[in-house]
């Protein structure tokens, strides 16, 4: 069942990265105040419709002894959890399968949740707010509420292989109401988007789809003797030992992440204190570059890969004698030749990085290639060239019209755009132009320039920016870098 919950801390994809990272952190402020508020009615709410169904079925309880168990056997299983994006996955269907058919379905709610409430207390004892930790608790118990309603209806109080139309239903309900119910709460409390949380979900419908059958067969091994289902428990400790060992692969992965991204921004400040011209216009190219990226729509892995293609894509430029770079005027054949290579020296730096730098070394390579195939190194036409590449280039070329160089003057905005416009279909995406201009039509408090951190355009001469040719479209220049 998926949880909501910051519990021990945990690759999956960008997205489930971050949100592992990142959800561990306590809210405050007015997010703190509205976690209390979501929880507290969601725990209201799911007590009401509890108690209700149990006194509208009015089945006995089972016996004390069976319920001290049962909670038991529920606070142990949700002790196990395999974190998933913004929640996590906990193995509670062992346990809970069996109380629907050794205890009245209708109880299944109250008696589930007095087991996480029950394991919650015992996590606020060693630090934390206790009616937090309470509420959460009680929120978390939604799955249970479709199945009960299911079983109740049916009248079905002891498994048998008949009823299995029902216990399909009674799983897709579970599955309908937690996926709802978790949706809801991450998004309100968490801010996590209902379609990403929905994709996040997979796993946690898979884990309660292959211990179904197991909890059912441990009801059915358990109809003459009911405390044989703790029988189960050898399996949850199991599952414990694959949880842990799953959260520290998580936490090292996050952990390699996060130095990755420190390799590259440590590479673009020595792109910066390489070459200044150069270190400013690639912060520029990542502002519209990521501009761009969410207006195209994609997602945060493909975006993560337009953020370090666009602050790296220049790092090759390294290995380029600084007599070509600084060059005032246009390259000869020979000193243009040595300057096309700085895209490959640039893949080589990141792939002896390796891991995920090795992914955005790809994009690095093809940043100055065109649409039409008649870019740079490999000449790789349309779709072939990475999105994210195409999507580096077009903020490249207007970060470099739009700023002053050694040999020539800047171009206002205005003007790139009318040359991204022209050349559209053939250096350039057509559909990462359109989105483009998009962006640089929307209304700013200050020029689009200075809105995406770029250099002032056709001011002055005395900023301090050097360096030889960049990516001046080749209808213009002759040459592009």
């Amino acid at each position: 069942m998926s949880r909501l919950g910051r519990g021990v801390k945990p690759r999956l994809s960008g997205a489930a990265e971050r949100l592992m990272a990142d959800r561990y952190e306590p809210p405050s402020g007015p997010a703190a105040r509205r976690e209390e508020l979501v929880e507290a009615g969601s725990a209201v709410a799911f007590l009401l419709l509890a108690v209700v169904l149990s006194r509208v079925a009015d089945a006995p309880a089972p016996s004390w002894e069976l319920t001290i168990a049962f909670i038991v056997a529920i606070a142990v299983a949700s002790r196990v959890e395999f974190d998933v994006g913004a929640g996590f996955v906990t193995p509670l269907q062992l346990v809970f399968v069996p109380i629907l058919f050794l205890a009245d379905p209708s109880w299944a709610p109250l008696i589930v949740v007095a087991g996480l409430v029950t394991s919650r207390f015992v996590e606020a004892m060693r630090g934390g707010s206790v009616p937090r930790h309470a509420l959460i608790a009680i929120g978390n118990g939604w799955f249970t509420m479709g199945p009960a309603v299911i079983l109740t209806i049916a009248g079905i109080d002891a498994p048998g292989w008949e009823h299995w139309p029902v216990y399909l239903l009674a799983l897709a309900s579970q599955f309908l109401g937690d996926t709802a119910a978790g949706v809801v709460r991450e998004w309100l409390v968490l801010g996590v988007p209902p379609r990403l949380q929905l994709r996040l979900m997979g796993l946690v419908l898979l884990v309660d789809i292959l211990l179904t059958p197991i909890g059912l067969l441990a009801a059915l091994t358990a109809q003459d003797e009911p405390l044989a289902f703790l029988l189960v428990l050898p399996l949850v400790a199991l599952l414990a030992i694959f949880a842990r060992e799953r959260a520290v692969r998580i936490d090292q992965a996050i952990e390699l992440s996060k130095a990755y991204r420190g390799t590259a921004l440590l590479l673009g400040e020595v792109i910066s204190d390489d070459d200044a011209y150069t270190g400013k216009h690639s912060y520029g190219v990542i502002a519209l570059a990521l501009q761009i990226a969410d207006e195209m729509g994609l997602d945060e892995d493909e975006r993560r890969l337009v953020e370090f293609g666009a602050l790296l894509h220049d790092v090759g430029k390294i290995g380029v004698p600084k007599e070509i770079i600084n060059k005032a005027g246009p390259l000869d054949d020979a000193e243009w030749a040595i300057m096309k290579q700085h895209t490959v020296y640039g893949q080589e730096m990141l792939d002896k990085v390796g891991g995920s730098m090795t992914d955005v070394g790809v994009i690095v390579r093809a940043s100055h290639e065109r649409w039409d195939g008649k870019g740079y190194p490999d000449g790789t036409a349309g779709e072939d060239v990475p999105r994210a590449a195409r999507i580096v280039a077009v903020a490249d070329t207007f970060s470099a019209i739009t700023t002053t160089r050694s040999y020539r003057r800047a171009q206002s905005p205005e003007e790139a755009m009318a040359e991204l416009r022209r050349c559209a279909g053939t250096q350039f995406d057509p559909e990462v132009v359109d989105a483009v201009l998009a962006v640089l039509a929307r209304p700013s408090p200050a020029t689009p320039a200075e809105f995406l951190g770029l250099a002032s355009y056709g001011g002055s001469d005395d900023s301090p920016q050097s360096g030889g040719p960049d990516v001046l479209l080749s209808e213009q220049a002759g040459q592009s870098l």
